[in-house]
C-alpha cells in the first residue's frame, strides 16, 4: 500500500511570520494538533499544539506577539507520496512521531498521515505497532 492511499490530502500550511494566536486558532479551526510551516512554497517547518503551549506559554511569551518561527521544530522530516506505507511506519515508530507531513517528487507538501491513519486504514498489527513504538516516547 502507498502513502497516498491512506494520507489526508487538502493540509493547509501555515506562515513561520503568523502569530502563535494565528497558529493556534487555524489548529482549532480544522480540529488538528499540527500545522505544516511553509515558505516560498517549501515546507521550512512543523508547529504542534504542544509547541505552542510548552515553547510558548509555559515560558510566559506573548502569543499575540511570538511568531510561528520561534518556536516551531525546523527539523522538517517527510516521506514521498508514492512511499510505501510499511516504510512510514517504521520510520515514525523509529523516530517517535505522531504525524509525518507527505510530499511529492518536487518536494511540495500534498498530504500528511498521522498514528491515527496508520492505525485506522492500515492492517492492525502494523497500525498497533506504530502507535505503541511512538506512545513509548
Amino acid at each position: 500500500m502507498k502513502i497516498g492511499d491512506i494520507m489526508t490530502s487538502g493540509v493547509e500550511l501555515t506562515s513561520p511570520n503568523a502569530s502563535l494566536q494565528e497558529a493556534a486558532k487555524k489548529m482549532a479551526d480544522l480540529d488538528v494538533g499540527s500545522l505544516p510551516v511553509g515558505q516560498d512554497d517549501r515546507l521550512v517547518g512543523m508547529i504542534t499544539d504542544r509547541d505552542i503551549a510548552v515553547r510558548a506559554v509555559a515560558a510566559g511569551k506573548d502569543i499575540k506577539k511570538c511568531k510561528v518561527r520561534d518556536v516551531m521544530t525546523d527539523k522538517v522530516l517527510y516521506r514521498f507520496v508514492d512511499d510505501d506505507v510499511e516504510d512510514l511506519a517504521e520510520d515514525m515508530a523509529a523516530l517517535q512521531v505522531r504525524r509525518m507531513p507527505i510530499v511529492n517528487r518536487d518536494k511540495r507538501l500534498v498530504g500528511i498521515v498521522s498514528v491515527g491513519d496508520i492505525a485506522v486504514r492500515c492492517d492492525t498489527s502494523r497500525g498497533g505497532d506504530t502507535l505503541r513504538a511512538v506512545a513509548a516516547h
